[in-house]
């Protein structure tokens, strides 16, 4: 087998010898690449290895953020009230971080008003600016009317 590693030679040797090379040193023998002509093998501290690498995994997984997707339904002919009352809360959920889902239902006949659902998810956009800015602009899905809002980033 070719052996690599830090203070040894590199070269080919037999197992046997490789072996006890690793034991001298109080190392362990691990083999690295298994289909190369001679196999590879590297004399290394295994287990410090595997906790370098849980740790530089831990430290990938902390600096990823989880993106979550709230979700604001509306009515096409929602009061004046309640949308106030919805845009603070996709305000507070912009200011958090979370993208916003905001959709208008029609219910039945209430089809025949997509321009008032259209005008309504126009006007949290513009209301909403400061916050965050539109993913994708509102469109007609079966009997919803889909609008996305991403949050600004900080400075």
């Amino acid at each position: 087998m070719r052996l690599v590693g830090e203070n040894i030679e590199t070269g080919v040797y037999k197992t046997s010898v490789a072996l006890q090379m690793a034991e001298q040193q109080e190392l362990d023998l691990v083999e690295i690449s298994p289909n190369a002509e001679p196999p590879v093998c590297k004399i290394m501290d295994y287990k410090k290895f595997l906790y370098e690498q849980k740790k530089r995994e831990k430290m990938l997984k902390a600096k990823s953020t989880q993106i979550t997707v709230k979700e604001i339904r509306f009515g096409p002919q929602t009061d004046e009230h309640d949308y106030e009352f919805k845009k603070k809360n996709a305000e507070k959920f912009l200011k958090e971080g979370s993208k916003l889902k905001a959709f208008v239902f029609f219910k039945g006949r209430s089809i025949i008003y997509k321009e008032q659902g259209q005008i309504l998810l126009l006007r949290l956009a513009q209301d909403l600016e400061e916050y965050g800015k539109v993913e994708s602009m509102p469109v007609l899905e079966g009997k919803r009317m889909i609008m996305f809002i991403a949050p600004k980033k900080k400075k």
